[in-house]
């Protein structure tokens, strides 16, 4: 009887034990769902690791292009020779267009490739904001995203009309000035209902989405305004959907973008991301993946394409989110199809790209060569990271195994030959290492600070045989040829011409490896 009663007595105390735990994780996990968009919570990053201080330095150099392109009235300005300029821009239809950033040597304001610029840029401080801040660049590079973010508010001014371009490209490029010389008019080009432009449309609400979750804890009116930016912009691109190099035949020559699927599923990506809102990862994973997202077709990362972006972005998703995601057979392909990007960059893969220099550069295209190598090991890094955090011991290449730290390798080896591990032995990062570019494509950097000229008589800069008087610093040139030769020219726009877009890529390379060990963010 005694013993019975014991264990009865026993029985019942546990089973208000066990309803109390019920409760309690009941508490805990309604708490969780308020906090967090899946099942399972973001990774934490620990404590980074030491400082490279090679990769370090260099972070520190291409932050600074960043101040070099910028456009308007320059607050704190740490370019000693760039002033203010632009300063009536969008003036014309009563706007403020005087933010933004110069999109390369030239003075246009290019809407496509300067709203991936800040995409990029909110995607490198998101995962890597805390190495950033290691080595006191979080804050220039939040500055900087803010400079483009700012501007791109005010190129908003309808939800069905988005400014695209300032200045007149074919005028601006018979001119060599200073931009802070500049006199001439600067024309306005818009997409709206009759003049679709779905790729920049939704690139744009792919930046003010990102840059939303840049801004969310730091300042929270800023951040709200950026998303509502965003989803004006993606159901405009989505409900009018149109090419933007058909709407404005002059952009083809220019930035002509290839299709406008990739940036729907971009933006979508990160609309999810910043809302939390499932419907947009039923967008990206149901009929319009199968539309646009060429699963298993590995592609390149670039101002063009996004979709490489996309399916590391995606993966995040499968690598860290709970059982709501992990029977997406959409969500699925993405990663499989971001595996099989890392098994072409991969130099020992079975399915290794041969689109390299004997070296080992990653060389797709002679125009600007440097951005597909930089952006490919930006994603490597990441996926990297995302295999690190999640404990992922192996990525699987044709029956070849694989591990986080041989994509870290690669991405190290492409970062160090920009920085002058290569058969010239020169640094393609201006400003760092001994030696570097020094007759850039660039008008400001190649004008005296105190040169009277203007917009014609200016040309004797680009042809004069003196290096240039100011150094672009923090510029990546568009890099070398296939045989690995470079020709140091400023009329050598190919090779010669740094971009802003290319400045967003090196410095999100930079920023993973700026540290021995990273450990990828929560984006909530």
């Amino acid at each position: 009887m005694g013993e019975k009663s014991k264990s009865k007595g026993c029985f019942g105390w546990f089973l208000v034990l066990v309803l109390l735990a019920l409760v309690v994780g009941a508490i805990v996990y309604t708490i969780k769902k308020k906090t967090s968009h899946s099942d399972k919570p973001a990774p934490v990053p620990g404590p980074p690791g030491a400082v490279e201080k090679k990769y370090a330095e260099a972070l520190k150099v291409a932050m600074q292009f960043f101040d070099v392109q910028k456009s308007g009235k320059l607050v704190n300005n740490k370019i000693s020779w760039r002033g203010d300029s632009a300063l009536k821009d969008g003036r014309d239809m009563g706007l403020d267009l005087t933010k933004g950033m110069y999109d390369a040597g030239d003075h246009m304001k290019f809407g496509f490739p300067m709203a991936f610029t800040a995409t990029v840029l909110s995607w490198a401080i998101l995962e890597y904001g805390d190495q950033m801040d290691v080595v006191d660049q979080l804050q220039p590079a939040q500055d900087s995203l803010k400079w483009i973010t700012d501007y791109l508010i005010s190129a908003h001014p309808k939800e069905n009309v988005l400014i695209v371009q300032v200045g007149n490209p074919d005028k601006d490029h018979k001119c060599w000035e200073r931009p802070e010389s500049m006199t001439e008019e600067r024309p306005l080009t818009q997409v709206n209902t009759s003049f679709p432009g779905t790729e920049v449309a939704a690139e744009t609400a792919a930046a003010m989405a990102s840059a939303s979750l840049v801004f969310k804890k730091s300042d929270s009116t800023y951040s709200s305004s950026l998303l509502k930016h965003a989803q004006q912009l993606f159901n405009f691109a989505d409900n009018h959907r149109g090419s933007y190099s058909v709407s404005i035949p002059q952009v083809q020559n220019f930035y002509n973008s290839t299709g406008y699927g990739d940036e729907l599923l971009w933006a979508a990506s990160w609309l999810y991301h910043a809302t939390g809102d499932h419907s947009y990862l039923q967008y990206v994973s149901g009929k319009n993946g199968k539309d646009f997202a060429n699963w298993g077709s590995p592609s390149w990362f670039s101002w063009d394409n996004k979709l490489a972006g996309t399916q590391v972005l995606l993966s995040r998703l499968s690598f860290f989110s709970g059982k709501d995601i992990s029977g997406n057979s959409g969500l699925q392909m993405y990663r499989k199809t971001a595996e099989a990007v890392m098994c072409g960059l991969l130099p020992k893969s079975p399915t290794a790209t041969t689109s390299r220099t004997e070296s080992g550069l990653i060389w797709v295209s002679e125009w600007n060569s440097l951005q597909h190598p930089v952006a490919s090991a930006f994603l490597a890094t990441v996926y990297s990271d995302y295999m690190l955090t999640s404990r992922t011991a192996e990525l699987t290449c044709d029956g070849h195994s694989f591990k986080p730290s041989d994509l870290r390798d690669f991405a190290k080896d492409q970062a160090d030959y920009i920085l002058g591990n290569n058969p010239l032995k020169m640094s393609f990062l201006v400003g760092y290492g001994k030696k570097y570019p020094q007759y850039v494509h660039h008008r400001g950097a190649s004008i005296p600070a105190d040169a009277t000229t203007g917009c014609r008589d200016g040309f004797k800069w680009l042809d004069s045989k003196k290096p240039n008087p100011n150094v672009a610093v923090g510029g990546l040139v568009g890099g070398p040829f296939l045989n690995e030769t470079y020709i140091d020219s400023r009329n050598n726009s190919m090779q010669a011409e740094p971009s802003t877009y290319n400045g967003a890529v090196i410095v999100g390379l930079l920023s993973s490896l700026v540290t021995t060990s990273s450990a990828v963010q929560s984006f909530t």
